[in-house]
C-alpha cells in the first residue's frame, strides 16, 4: 500500500499554537485562551490538539473539565495529546513530584478521552536500563488503570536516547499500553537512519510528529529544539521520507505538528493555525 494523503488527520501539538509561552526557561501555558485555540484549529482542519501539563493547570481555573469536553467535541478534535510526564523512573522527591503530576494528569485524560500521554526525560538523567523498564512497566501498568496510553518520547535529551535502547525498554516493560513516538525533528538530529524506523515493531509505535529545521546550528542543541524549529517545508528535513518510513512500518494514525519557534510564538492565533495546517498537509500532496 502507498500512503494515501486523504486519510492522514493532523494533530496540532501543544507548542505549535503556545503563543508567548517559553519553554522550560518562562511561563509555559499559552497565553491563547483554550477555546480560542479549538475553534483556530478547527476552523483549518485540525483534527486534534495538544496541552501540555502547566498550560493545563492554567486552563482548569477558567474551565471545568466537562466543559473542555463539550468544546473539544462541538469542534471535531478527534485525537488530544496530553504532555509531559518526566522522572516517572527516578527516585524519592523527583519520583514524589511526579506522582502527583501524574495523577492530575491520568484525570485530565480519561475526562477528555484523551489519545495518549507523552512521557520522558528532558535532562538526560542517567539511569541504570533494569530500574528503566521497572519504571515504565510500573507507569504502564498503573496508566491501564485509567485506560491511559502511554508514549515514550525519544529524543536526544533523554535517559535513554536511541532506538535500540528504547526498544529494550519497551519489550522488558511488556505492556500493552505502552509505546514510542517519534518526533522527526530528535530522530533528524540523532542521525537515525529511516530504515531503523520503518522496521521498528509495530506494536510499540503508536504516534508520530513532524517538523522541519537544520542540521546544523550555531546555538546549542537545546536552544535549536525550543526556539528554532521550522514548519514543515523551511527547512532541511526529509520529511516525506520520514513519513515513508513510518508507514512503511505500519503506522497508520494521525500525525502531529510540533513547532517552538520564537519568532512563530509572538504572531497571532490564527495565522499559526492557518500556516502550520497549510505547510504540514503540503507534506502528503502526492
Amino acid at each position: 500500500m502507498t500512503w494515501n494523503p486523504a486519510t492522514v488527520e493532523l494533530i496540532a501539538t501543544y507548542w505549535t499554537l503556545a503563543g508567548g509561552a517559553t519553554p522550560h526557561t518562562g511561563p509555559e501555558h499559552s497565553l491563547f485562551d483554550f477555546k480560542d485555540r479549538v475553534e483556530a484549529c478547527a476552523r483549518v482542519g485540525f483534527k486534534g490538539i495538544g496541552f501540555w501539563h502547566s498550560d493545563l493547570d492554567m486552563i482548569l481555573t477558567k474551565w471545568s473539565l466537562p466543559e473542555m469536553k463539550t468544546i473539544l467535541d462541538a469542534n471535531g478534535m478527534k485525537y488530544i495529546e496530553i504532555e509531559f510526564l518526566a522522572d516517572w523512573f527516578r527516585d524519592g522527591e523527583e519520583k514524589r513530584q511526579s506522582d502527583i503530576r501524574k495523577k492530575k494528569l491520568f484525570e485530565v485524560y480519561e475526562a477528555l478521552g484523551a489519545r495518549h500521554l507523552k512521557v520522558g526525560d528532558f535532562e538526560h538523567k542517567d539511569t541504570p536500563m533494569p530500574k528503566v523498564i521497572e519504571s515504565f512497566a510500573s507507569l504502564c501498568k498503573d496508566a491501564d488503570q485509567h485506560g491511559v496510553r502511554v508514549v515514550y518520547e525519544l529524543m536526544p535529551f533523554a535517559m535513554v536516547d536511541n532506538i535500540p535502547d528504547t526498544l529494550t525498554m519497551l519489550k522488558g516493560a511488556g505492556a500493552k499500553n505502552g509505546g514510542v513516538i517519534f518526533d522527526m525533528w530528535h530522530m533528524a538530529k540523532m542521525g537515525v537512519p529511516y530504515e531503523q524506523i520503518a522496521s521498528f515493531p509495530m506494536e510499540y509505535f503508536f504516534a508520530v510528529e513532524i517538523n522541519d529545521g537544520t542540521f546544523k546550528c550555531s546555538w546549542s542543541l537545546l536552544e535549536d529544539t525550543t526556539n528554532h524549529r521550522l514548519l514543515c517545508g523551511d527547512g532541511e528535513f526529509d520529511i516525506r521520507g520520514f513519513l515513508g518510513a513510518c508507514w512503511k512500518a505500519g503506522y497508520r494514525g494521525p500525525v502531529g505538528i510540533e513547532v517552538l519557534n520564537k519568532e512563530l510564538r509572538t504572531r497571532p492565533l490564527d495565522e499559526l493555525a492557518s500556516r502550520a495546517y497549510t505547510t504540514t498537509r503540503a507534506q502528503f500532496r502526492p
